[in-house]
């Protein structure tokens, strides 16, 4: 169901696109990257982070290998930062860790600047073995984006 509203979303703003059936799971940005034979940097993994201050959606390059906490920190100027719990991800967004989707999350987004130098990026739609692939440029145009990761 969630797909189907963001592939209406993505064609009715002619925004090109390609859904991808995983045949297997994929689990890491190195996986993803092996697998579709890409750069791991433009694999894009959604990650919930928690902070002092709420919720937020974090799009990562899978290139960072981690995230800067303290980067995140000073960018969001708030004292805690931490990965949201399984059980978090679940509750906030009604997803599972994994099946996360790069769009439509009702929280701030925060957004990689690393992953909009390519054409195109891979990750998550909400639908377990299923990749979307797209131009990272509409992570910025359908989502709340609050900050720019350096």
């Amino acid at each position: 169901m969630y797909m189907e509203n963001i592939k209406d979303i993505l064609e009715k703003n002619n925004f090109s696109f390609e859904l991808i059936h995983n045949d297997i799971p994929i689990h890491t940005a190195k996986e993803g990257a092996d697998y579709f034979k890409i750069d791991i940097a433009q694999i894009a993994p959604t990650l919930i982070i928690y902070t002092n201050v709420g919720f937020y959606v974090l799009i990562i390059s899978g290139g960072r290998g981690h995230v800067d906490f303290k980067e995140v920190k000073h960018l969001l100027n708030c004292k805690n930062v931490r990965m949201a719990t399984k059980d978090e991800v679940k509750l906030i967004t009604g997803f599972s860790v994994g099946n996360v989707p790069m769009f439509g999350i009702p929280l701030p987004y925060i957004v990689d600047k690393r992953l909009l130098k390519f054409s195109f990026v891979c990750g998550g739609l909400g639908e377990k073995n299923t990749t979307l692939k797209v131009d990272p440029n509409i992570l910025l145009k359908l989502n709340k984006v609050i900050a720019i990761l350096d």
